[in-house]
């Protein structure tokens, strides 16, 4: 029982102080090609999501527009039942 302990004890210790040594590790800085290559994708993505949001936006008009042909169409053929025109087509 202790045995085990102590060997999850230092393993614990050997994962933070390797998590510790990557944390800090440093990337060399990007070259030239490689900013040019980050600003197009960059500017890609961009076009991308403002065309995808235009998109959707077309799309919610669309919908928009047939429910309110819907609501209207329904408001103007549908009448309310009384109780007593109900009572009328039972019979």
């Amino acid at each position: 029982m202790k045995r085990s302990t102590w060997i999850g004890a230092a393993t614990g210790l050997l994962l933070a102080v390797g998590a510790t040594g990557i944390a800090q590790a440093k990337l060399p800085p990007p070259t030239e090609e490689e900013k040019a290559k980050m600003e197009e994708a960059k500017r890609k993505a961009e076009e991308a999501a403002k065309k995808e949001a235009e998109a959707l936006a077309r799309v919610q008009d669309m919908i928009a527009e047939r429910y309110k042909r819907a609501k209207a169409g329904a408001s103007e053929t549908a009448k309310p039942v009384t109780a007593a025109a109900a009572k009328e087509t039972r019979k």
